[in-house]
């Protein structure tokens, strides 16, 4: 007989899994809904006891929750406008959507109360406006071959500047623009509404019908599968015939019209069209990049889903409005950017660790020829 021998690694490998790794590895971080909507019932648990032992500065119940549904709308549109945009792959992001709400509100406001020109009319033009914006990040970053950070900061500035200058730094507001509230109001659901607390209309009105375009347009468009291959791999995809820059630049134009329609939507939201609407305190910018890789969206392109953007950013808003009840006044807006910067930390840890779970389950590559039959040498 052969005695053998085992070395530490061989014992550490041999050694069953803790009660820690099971858990990870029964699937929870690859289903990043399942983890948000926990999460949000964590969060919703606690408020509840800090408002039952009398630690919240007003009350926690679900009138309060319904009423941040208001700030939902916009910040769940741009991270969506962030999915197309980040999924394309090769540093894919977009610093400039904040910006660009504030621009397409005041032209909105401009055409709409200034020119006198028909709602929907003025609607559609300011996002036709926001798709040229964007188109121009695309031209930049996906024909031109500059990196997205650079460009769309700089048209961040460019777009901010342009909508100051062209206010000459005041809101745009009138009786037109003050009827257009009613546009963003909340408003007591049909059949069922008595039950339930008052839901802000541009859920509806706004939000589902993006939200059911966009799911459509990734998952049963041929558009969709481009985006998510050049996400993945930019070089692959050229072999197998898609138009990179094309697809890519079009994931800006996307953005940028989605950005219009929220620059339309904070007009309604503020009863006036601000100048400052996506770029004051910490901007929209921000908010959205964090949503969207809180919400499962690889920050290296190709992996992202609908259903955890709308999760992650359900959380990020109530998470907010629980920390106005808990820290008020300006420290509570100050700990709000704080939680904002761990959430976003955390989010890109759980992102790399996703990844690397994903990237170890893979099956091995199978070596390839260095000269393949019929291939030119």
């Amino acid at each position: 007989m052969t005695a053998t021998t085992t070395t530490p690694a061989d014992e550490r490998r041999a050694a069953p899994p803790s009660r820690v790794r099971e858990w990870l590895g029964s699937g929870i971080l690859r289903d990043r809904a399942v983890l948000l909507l926990a999460l949000i019932i964590v969060l919703l648990v606690a408020m509840s006891i800090l408002d039952a032992v009398g630690l919240t500065s007003g009350t926690f119940n679900s009138d309060y929750l319904a009423s941040t549904l208001i700030a939902y709308v916009p910040l769940a549109l741009l991270a969506l406008a962030e999915l197309f945009v980040i999924t394309s792959g090769r540093g894919g992001i977009d610093l400039s959507v904040g910006s660009m709400v504030s621009l397409t509100g005041i032209v909105f406001a401009m055409l709409y109360q200034q020119a006198g020109l028909p709602l929907l009319v003025a609607v559609v033009l300011a996002v036709l406006f926001g798709a040229l914006l964007g188109a121009i990040n695309g031209v930049l970053t996906a024909y031109l071959g500059y990196p997205a950070l650079i460009t769309t900061l700089a048209t961040f500035y460019a777009y901010r500047s342009i909508a100051l200058v062209v206010s000459e730094q005041r809101p745009i507001s009138g009786p037109e623009i003050s009827e257009f509230y009613n546009a963003a109001k909340a408003v007591e659901l049909p059949v069922i509404g008595g039950s339930l607390p008052l839901v802000p209309l541009g859920v509806f009105t706004f939000l589902i019908p993006v939200a059911i375009v966009a799911w459509f347009v990734l998952n049963r468009t041929t558009y969709g599968r481009k985006l998510y291959a050049i996400g993945t791999n930019d070089t692959a995809a050229q072999w197998a015939g898609i138009d990179t820059r094309r697809t890519r630049m079009m994931a800006y134009v996307t953005a940028g019209a989605i950005s219009g329609l929220v620059g339309v939507y904070t007009v309604a939201q503020f009863a006036s069209a601000r100048p400052d609407a996506g770029t004051s305190g910490s901007g929209m910018a921000l908010p959205a990049i964090t949503i969207a890789v809180l919400g499962g969206v690889a920050i290296t392109g190709g992996i992202g889903k609908l259903s955890g953007i709308l999760l992650a950013a359900l959380l990020i808003v109530w998470l907010n409005a629980s920390i106005l009840l808990v820290v008020p006044g300006n420290e509570g807006a100050q700990a709000q950017l704080l939680a904002l910067g761990i959430v976003l930390l955390g989010a890109s840890l759980l992102s790399n660790a996703t990844i690397r779970r994903r990237q170890a389950g893979a099956p091995p590559r199978l070596a390839v020829p260095a000269t393949a039959p019929g291939a030119p040498k």
